[in-house]
């Protein structure tokens, strides 16, 4: 195994400080990218360390939540479930100015507070 848990989660956090980082230079689309990251480090993290296998190869954050057995309190799976729909469109844009219309400054401010929240709550089940 390339590496365990801990260093997962290690890097979901790095990830997240991150979206943190590019919250506060503007780039608020990347914001959510790097959220998006973040968790899935977290779940790939939970994976390894439930099953002792390296995780499956996917961005798709429910996957990765119904693999490993998660029993998420409804308002964080209406976050993963959103955020698991923006994975595409902030990893491959069609339109750039598109992007930066919709993530907006105040947007963007409450999934990068959710996603703080959910690494929290993840790092419990790690």
């Amino acid at each position: 195994m390339t590496k365990g848990p801990e260093e997962w989660m290690r890097q979901a956090e790095y990830d997240l400080d991150t979206a943190n980082y590019m919250f506060g230079g503007g780039r608020f689309f990347y914001t959510v990218f790097m959220c998006h990251l973040s968790i899935e480090k977290a779940l790939k993290g939970i994976y390894q360390k439930r099953f002792n296998k390296i995780p499956p190869k996917t961005h798709n954050l429910l996957y990765l939540v119904e693999k490993v057995g998660l029993i998420l309190p409804n308002d964080l799976y209406d976050f993963v479930f959103m955020l698991n729909r923006v994975s595409i469109p902030t990893r491959y844009p069609d339109d750039l100015q598109k992007m930066i219309r919709t993530y907006t400054k105040e947007k963007t401010k409450g999934i990068l507070e959710n996603s703080k929240e959910l690494l929290k709550w993840l790092r419990t089940k790690l």
